[in-house]
């Protein structure tokens, strides 16, 4: 039976990619934490931890009618963004997929009342939500698949997490020790173009709204006490400053571990950052030796109770 042994809500921001010369002129002079993260993150799990593939929830990769599990026995090329070609221009890859786990998690799509499809076409594009990540935490490890699934531009909160369901049980299904990251933003609301290079610094000052500020903050310290339920429970109130993909990528992962039942505490592998005006962290949650999920809190069992009076 297979697992997830670990997950994060990890930032794939352009800047991380760009050379350490460039990222310090862009930000007074300092490296941004992000990347010393991610080095640290890399041997602190992915160099150490027991598993077969990498998950990715792209928030960069969106679909219109169904979610989309990319099911190629290996991706290899030259990656050029289109949306920022000079920074991110013919940058090479090769990874094994995991076609064998794709198709099971798509096989529990009409249990959980969603679409999704499994595509092993090799032309299908990736994107730099994955392979920004990948280079940091997967190049090298020659060992390990890589899949991604991209976000649904038409799903809501409860579509996020039936994928998510899908996505354990696909798991389960297999023999596989699975790592799950949500590749994605908080708060994300760019600055204007004419603005937007006064904004480059990483210190949060620099975040579009004061407002995008504290909710992103609220909501990593519900992230480091293990409360993804007030998280779940306040996402129409952070729809209001419009988390990146509608927040989609977690709410996949957490659908996948277990939605308010969720418990695991995340860590913190970096600071709290700007990027020209959007929310950018790095927050690994530790598989609990209980499993992700723990018995329900008083205040579930009081609304549930009230919803069968």
């Amino acid at each position: 039976m297979g697992e997830i042994v670990g997950a994060g809500l990890l930032s794939h921001v352009p800047t991380i990619v760009l050379p350490e010369e460039t990222r310090k002129e862009l930000n007074e002079g300092r490296e941004i934490s992000l990347v010393p993260g991610l080095r640290r993150l890399r041997a602190d799990v992915f160099e150490k931890l027991d598993y077969d593939t990498v998950v990715v929830l792209d928030s960069h990769w969106a679909t219109t009618v169904e979610y989309v599990v990319a099911a190629q026995h290996r991706r290899a090329g030259l990656f050029t963004s289109e949306e920022l070609p000079r920074g991110m221009c013919r940058v090479p890859y090769d990874y094994p997929g995991d076609p064998e786990l794709a198709a099971s998690i798509a096989g529990f799509a009409d249990t959980h009342g969603t679409w999704i499809t499994p595509i092993d076409d090799p032309y299908l594009p990736v994107y730099y939500a994955t392979i920004n990540l990948w280079k940091y935490l997967g190049e090298g490890l020659t060992d390990k698949k890589w899949v991604s699934i991209g976000v649904c531009q038409t799903a809501d909160t409860e579509d996020n997490l039936r994928l998510g369901r899908a996505l354990a049980d696909g798991i389960a299904a297999t023999d596989r020790k699975v790592i799950v990251i949500a590749s994605g933003a908080l708060s994300h609301t760019f600055w204007s173009l004419r603005e937007l290079r006064d904004h480059e610094s990483s210190d949060p000052s620099h975040i579009f709204s004061a407002g995008a500020r504290a909710a992103d903050h609220e909501r990593i310290a519900w992230f480091e006490q293990g409360r993804h339920d007030e998280v779940l429970r306040t996402m129409p109130e952070f729809y209001t400053y419009k988390p990146e993909a509608r927040f989609g990528h977690y709410l996949m992962m957490a659908g996948a571990l277990g939605e308010e039942r969720c418990t695991a505490p995340g860590r913190l592998y970096s600071a709290y950052e700007n990027s020209v005006g959007t929310g950018q962290v790095h927050l690994w949650f530790d598989r609990p030796d209980g499993g992700w999920t723990a018995p329900p809190r008083h205040s579930e069992i009081n609304r549930q109770e009230t919803s069968h009076a």
